[in-house]
This record gives structure tokens, sequence and C-alpha cells, in this order.
């Protein structure tokens, strides 16, 4: 396994990361533990997980399988959505973020996490607070860095400055999502991060299965069992991309699956792309990527079958 450095940390990590949300839902523990097992015996010492994914379930399992292996994994989790039915069960309230980290770790069986994630922004928080408990958090051991996920660019450089401005424990990394077919973190994020040095952890780089093409083979998956995933697919022209990918793959004898993912890890900015999976096989076949290095020609040979978001300052 090539590692690489986690932005400007000088942490270094697997150029993909094990993605936990099927775990305790569409993985069942055994099979969560060997997707865990398999990853590890290839040299992935990265995960990933979030204290809303099953509700907890996903950091339990996750948690269990740790013992043993915690000094040799970067572990990342998240913090602002929901995880009860109380008016403060989320956000990014301070209150919420100390208490919610608390939980997480108990969850995880761990005296700390590597990377804590804000999940998303919170228009309802002041920024400087939130980046304070964090701050709170890397003081008492039980949290090393901080990152960013699903915030636009503009959020992502006012978290950065807070952050400088108040002497706080700086952003180090962001989540955003990345695939062939939702490109739009190309026109500001990528380029803030290779400016900011921030480490790029993209998450959905097969699009919910849909650049697999199992959903052109009249297979199920999430995009037709979530609401969320069905909006965020449903646009025709994501298909015809998927469409002319899966034959651009079935022409180079891949599976478009691991291509797919490739695609996304070829980009100059990301520095460990997220891979989750329901069962093994599906696993097995993806991190077949781990063989995949696309030449700058490959790269743009994927990347003409998609569609170019235009630039932040197009007139």
């Amino acid at each position: 396994m090539d590692y690489v450095p986690f932005g400007s940390t000088g942490m270094r990590v697997s150029p993909y990361c094990l993605g936990t949300m099927t775990f305790g839902n569409e993985a069942d523990e055994p099979t969560a533990r060997a997707i865990m097992d398999r990853a590890y015996d290839l040299g992935i010492n990265f995960l990933d997980t979030a204290n809303v994914y099953n509700r907890g379930l996903a950091e339990e399992i996750v948690g269990r399988w740790l013992k043993g292996r915690r000094q040799d994994i970067i572990l990342a989790s998240k913090v602002h959505s929901p995880t009860g039915d109380g008016p403060n069960d989320w956000g990014s309230s301070r209150r919420n973020i100390l208490l919610a980290v608390e939980q997480s770790l108990r969850r995880l069986d761990t005296d700390w996490l590597d990377v804590l994630y804000l999940h998303q922004w919170d228009d309802q928080a002041d920024l400087d607070q939130a980046l304070a408990a964090v701050n709170t958090l890397v003081e008492q051991g039980k949290v090393i860095y901080c990152g960013v996920s699903n915030f636009a660019g503009w959020q992502t450089m006012k978290a950065i400055a807070v952050a400088q401005a108040n002497h706080l424990a700086p952003v180090v990394c962001i989540q955003p999502m990345y695939n062939l077919v939702k490109r739009q973190v190309e026109v500001e994020l990528l380029p803030l991060a290779q400016s900011q040095r921030l480490a790029v952890c993209p998450y959905n780089p097969l699009a919910a299965g849909l650049l697999t093409g199992k959903y052109h083979r009249g297979e199920t998956g999430r995009l037709e069992q979530s609401d969320m995933y069905h909006k965020r697919y449903q646009e025709p022209q994501y298909w015809e991309v998927a469409e002319r990918f899966v034959r651009y793959a079935d022409d180079k004898r891949l599976s478009p699956a691991p291509l797919a993912a490739a695609w996304v890890a070829s980009h100059p900015a990301v520095t460990s792309t997220i891979l989750g999976a329901r069962t093994l096989d599906q696993f097995n076949d993806t991190i077949q990527c781990l063989d995949i290095k696309l030449t700058p020609e490959n790269r743009a040979a994927i990347t003409a079958l998609s569609i170019a978001p235009p630039l932040a300052t197009d007139r």
C-alpha cells in the first residue's frame, strides 16, 4: 500500500478509506466485520463513520472490531445530524458537539477520534462557538484533527478563517460528494483544498451504484430504496453519463465500479476516496481500484464522458 499525506498534518493514510454507512443496516455485523478484515488485510488504515449512521449502530460495530487494532487505524467520525428525537439532539451547538462526541467515543470504545467532521453547515449555530467546542475536544485529547463535510466553498473558507483568527484547532480536511456525474466540487472546493493544503476525502464515488451499471441492468439499490438518493440522481443526463461510462469500462475490459472510484482518486486534490459496500463481494469488486492507475490521458477520456460544471467566474 502506498500511503499518502493527509493534507498538511504529517499523518499518512491509505488512498482509499473504508466507509461504514451500511454497517448495521444493509451489512449486518458479520458482513461488516468481513469487509473490515478484508480492508485491513489490504493495508487500508482509514475508517470513516458517523454518529448518525444507523442510529449509532455503525459506530458500535466498528468499536467492537477495533479492539487490538486501534493504534493502526485512522478513525474519523462526524457530528451534527439528528441522533434522537429531542430538540437538542442535533446541530453544531457547543452542547451537542461535546455531548455527541462523548457518546461516539463510548460506542467506538476508544479514547480519541483522529478526525472529527462537522457533518453539515448549521445556520443556527455560531461557527466560532462550534469550532471552539472542537478545539476543547482537541485540548482534551479526545479529537486530534478537525474537518468539515458537505460545506460549500465559502463556508469552508470561513471555517478556516474563523479558526485562524481565534487561534483554534485548524480545519485540515474536507469530505465532499464527488463522482463522474456530480462534479460541482471541481469548481471551488478542490481548488480551495489545494490552495489551503487540505486533505480531501470524497464520498459517493460510485454515485450510489449508478456508475456500476446495475440500474441499467434492472437491478435494485439505493436509488430505488431511498428518496434522498433518488432525488440526488434522478436527472436524465446523469443516467446518460453513466451509460456512456459503463460502455467505456466494458471496452477497456474493466469493472465499472473500481474504475469509477479510480477516476475520483486520480484527481490531484483528492487524498483518500471513501468506499462503502453492502456485501463482501461488492467490496472485493470495488477495491480492485487499487490496481487501476489512470494516466492523465485516461482520466481526460473518462472526464469527457461527463458534463463539466461551469467555472466559478463563468459569465
